[in-house]
């Protein structure tokens, strides 16, 4: 309740979660028959970048300030929507990304906890028609809001990590959704300071036996100081075919711009349970 997303928006975590997000939802355009996609921590929607919040950290010039001016390549798409989002001005959140991805029929379904957040989300997309916007707790709305009537579509699980269990309740959150919502592609976002937590949520999803579970990681230095954030993964369930090729492209892409040459700085493309 405490976590503030404007503080660290644009980050270079946000940029790799967001341009996998994208490479997602590309994936579900693909196909004409509607989807929905449900974002349990959603934000604010987008961030003002001359915010008292964001230019406290600066962390959005180590992120996205380095890759929005690139046209080609993986990252174009998703840096196209930034950039038509209002950037330099503006970083737009995994709402606002998703929200430019929908086609007529599709919906989007935005879970927010923090009241002023939530206030802000809901003035923001209250005449919007696809979008609905919960003052909901995420665990509670991945039961309450799956499976989707649509019967394809994006559950995002991208939870602050400011409170202990954080990891445990993404691994049981995985496992419930894969057994009630087989069809649904699930991905869910963790930061890396240390390996151990990291080796650990692998190892429950396996122990668990969830199926069909693909991690993307960016490392930006070699993870040994548990007091910083290293780099960051998504863990998808049911990813799209094709999707770990596109990811490693993607992160590749990113490595060069945001790890500015650290040691230990790397890409980790691989899959941790079996079809």
């Amino acid at each position: 309740m405490n976590y503030r997303h404007a503080f660290h928006a644009g980050n270079a975590c946000d940029v790799a979660k967001h341009a996998l997000l994208v490479a997602l939802l590309q994936a579900l355009r693909g196909k004409d028959k509607p989807f929905r996609v449900l974002d349990t921590h959603a934000g604010l929607g987008s961030y003002v970048l001359a915010s008292t919040e964001a230019e406290r950290t600066g962390e959005w010039r180590q992120g996205i300030g380095r890759v929005a001016d690139v046209t080609e390549g993986p990252l174009a798409d998703y840096t196209a929507l930034v950039r038509a989002a209002g950037f330099p001005d503006i970083y737009p959140g995994s709402p606002d990304l998703a929200r430019a991805m929908l086609r007529p029929d599709d919906r989007l379904v935005l879970c927010e906890l923090h009241p002023e957040d939530h206030a802000t989300l809901r003035a923001r997309y209250s005449r919007d028609r696809q979008v609905a916007v919960h003052l909901r707790d995420a665990w509670e709305a991945v039961e309450a809001l799956t499976p989707f009537p649509e019967r394809r579509g994006l559950v995002l699980i991208d939870p602050p990590f400011e409170q202990p269990g954080e990891f445990e309740r993404c691994a049981a959150a995985l496992a419930r959704l894969r057994h009630r919502f087989r069809a649904g592609i699930i991905a869910a976002w963790y930061p890396i300071k240390h390996r151990a937590p990291v080796r650990a949520f692998h190892t429950a999803l396996r122990d668990a036996a969830v199926p069909d579970c693909i991690t993307a990681e960016l490392l930006l230095r070699e993870p040994t100081d548990p007091t910083r954030l290293n780099g960051c993964g998504l863990l998808v369930a049911n990813a799209p075919h094709g999707f770990a090729e596109q990811a490693e492209a993607i992160l590749s892409a990113l490595l060069p711009h945001l790890a500015a040459g650290e040691a230990g700085a790397a890409v980790l493309v691989q899959r941790i349970t079996p079809e």
